[in-house]
């Protein structure tokens, strides 16, 4: 059904649940999968231009790693690692959403920190209210897995 799937990630634990349920979804209709981490980037005070998170480099790698175990199950995989000021984050995937055809947006629905969520909002939230395409949000305890005998997608939360 959703032949062209994008999958916003930040590396928390429940982002990769979401990205684990992108990839099946991905893999059941032979789709192609876009994972897309958007870099922030702080705009105010001295440290203006620095990325918000120290670790960004670690999760490109984990990423890479992720996107590769992907492609050797046989999806068609592309990894976006775009830049974008703290708060647009929705936005960004919107827009690669939009540029790639996708007809379908996954997201998991809490991110790396609670405290930054209440304060900006969630991205989940914001990609409800700003895509053009249905946006699947996994819930922070839904785990994806393939049912070995057929390939079907099943979820237990």
């Amino acid at each position: 059904m959703f032949k062209n799937i994008v999958c916003a990630t930040d590396t928390s634990e429940d982002a990769d649940r979401a990205l684990d349920y992108a990839a099946q979804l991905a893999a059941e209709s032979d789709g192609q999968l876009h994972v897309v981490h958007v870099v922030e980037k702080l705009v105010a005070g001295r440290v203006a231009g620095q990325n918000a998170d120290l670790f960004e480099k670690d999760h490109e790698v984990k990423l890479r790693r992720q996107c590769s175990e992907f492609s050797d199950r046989g999806i068609k995989v592309t990894l976006h690692t775009p830049y974008a000021s703290v708060g647009h984050v929705a936005s960004c995937v919107t827009d690669i959403a939009n540029e790639n055809g996708a007809d379908l947006i996954v997201s998991g629905t809490r991110g790396r920190s609670a405290a930054a969520g209440a304060v900006l909002g969630s991205v989940a939230q914001r990609l409800l209210h700003m895509a053009t395409c249905p946006v699947l949000a996994v819930p922070h305890r839904c785990v994806a897995t393939a049912d070995r005998a057929d390939g079907t997608l099943t979820t237990a939360g």
